[in-house]
């Protein structure tokens, strides 16, 4: 299914669940390749990235079955350690492969990584991480080689990030876990994706300390075991919904969800004039609140356009760069004027374009998108170039006189399970069509 159609205009009602996250089953699943045995992941999404991580595993000698939202990794026949080509250039996160593949056969080697078209995204810090463990990297015609240096595998270092990636900061979490000594990781990334993986590894027998701080500590051990994890809700989808309701206008409820994990977003959607509640365990706090559980609810009621809004993207606990373009979606139809900077990846802002298609005044200042709120948008034929991207555009149409077409939605499958299911769960005019 490759194209989205949406009629707008129509309120959001009702309420759904939330699929478990893209961000942190990815290197979940990357993590089982450590363990010489079986490892279970529940509430798992079942989204075009899940399935190709899935097929790298298998390549690697993994047996993997899938059953409903549950899958079953057993890597005790692992014994490749390259990653195929059109696996990498497809899917980003498929680099973290590498630590987990040193860490376990002490060697790996893939070509330079894809994904969407957002920017650089340099992998120097992955390598420089690994190389801090005592790899040996080697580059020749856009393909990396990983060994370690000694028989006795990776070792126990201090790794000082300048930045915190997200991914180099996973990347060295797997490549320690099994290491020989301690590794301290300072300027570690606290995306809650981070905080998820550790607690994961943790339930598989790993010994890390420091869980959702910029500094994490790791005890490396000789091997791991069996062990069941349940992925938590991806608070980009349910931002994302947010940022749909607050387009369309309506009250949802969002299930599945922990509110802690969208803080900000929260805060900013009850700046724009979003009513916006958080229940947990049958408490009402409101999205400015602290002491959140584990998991929840959030209700978000809209009525009437909403309001501008100023905002810069950045590492956790800022506002997150992969719901920078859901907001600028809805922002296009809100009162005002509104600025975005984006400080993480350069070329974000690759739906403008296309959202100017769609009736939505918005020009770039260097990093910062300035929008002149405009309402309602106007259908358009339309191309998403990216997963966030794509997602951007359906929340622009839902605001939009008209319909809407959205071609080349494969993007948006590779983060999102079912975007037209949930959103016309709750009342909107939005469907799949065509192969």
């Amino acid at each position: 299914m490759s194209a989205i159609r949406v009629t707008g205009l129509l309120p959001l009602e009702g309420e759904i669940s939330i699929q478990g996250s893209k961000n942190a089953v990815l290197p979940m699943m990357a993590a089982a390749l450590l363990h010489r045995g079986l490892t279970v992941l529940t509430n798992v999404p079942k989204i075009r990235d899940v399935a190709c991580m899935t097929r790298i595993l298998e390549h690697l000698g993994c047996a993997c079955i899938c059953r409903g939202s549950s899958i079953f990794m057993d890597a005790r026949e692992v014994q490749r350690t390259e990653i195929p080509e059109e696996y990498v250039r497809s899917m980003r996160s498929s680099i973290i492969v590498l630590g987990a593949l040193l860490g376990r056969l002490g060697e790996g080697s893939c070509c330079y990584p894809g994904g969407c078209l957002i920017g650089a995204r340099p992998i120097d810090l992955h390598l420089a991480a690994l190389k801090s463990l005592g790899a040996q990297i080697c580059e020749e015609e856009g393909i990396i080689k990983a060994v370690t240096r000694t028989k006795k595998g990776l070792e126990g270092t201090e790794i000082l990030f300048a930045y915190p990636s997200v991914g180099a900061t996973e990347q060295a979490l797997l490549a320690a876990v099994l290491a020989d000594g301690v590794t301290v990781i300072r300027g570690a990334a606290m995306e809650p994706e981070i905080s998820q993986l550790c607690h994961f590894l943790n339930n598989m027998g790993a010994v890390i300390c420091g869980t959702g701080t910029s500094t994490l500590m790791i005890q490396g051990v000789q091997c791991l075991k069996d062990s069941t994890f349940r992925v938590e809700g991806d608070r980009i989808a349910a931002g994302t919904y947010g940022a749909a309701v607050m387009a369309a206008g309506g009250d949802i409820t969002l299930k599945g969800i922990r509110p802690s994990s969208l803080r900000l977003p929260l805060m900013l959607l009850e700046q724009a004039g979003a009513e916006v509640d958080c229940a947990e365990e049958g408490r009402t706090l409101s999205a400015t609140g602290i002491g959140w559980e584990q998991e929840g609810r959030i209700r978000i009621r809209r009525e009437g356009r909403p309001g501008p809004l100023n905002l810069k993207t950045g590492p956790y606990p800022e506002f997150p760069t992969d719901l920078q373009s859901p907001f600028m979606a809805f922002l296009a139809a809100a009162r005002g004027t509104s600025r975005i900077e984006e400080r993480v990846f350069e070329e974000r802002f690759g739906t403008v374009g296309e959202l100017v298609k769609m009736g939505a005044s918005i020009r770039i200042e260097e990093k910062t998108a300035v929008i002149c709120g405009k309402y309602p948008l106007r259908g358009a034929c339309v191309k998403a170039a990216d997963l966030r991207g794509g997602a951007a555009l359906v929340v622009g149409a839902l605001a939009a006189e008209g319909e809407t077409i959205i071609k080349d939605c494969g993007h948006i499958e590779r983060g999102y399970e079912d975007i037209c299911r949930d959103l016309s769960a709750l009342g909107a005019g939005i469907g799949w069509i065509g192969e």
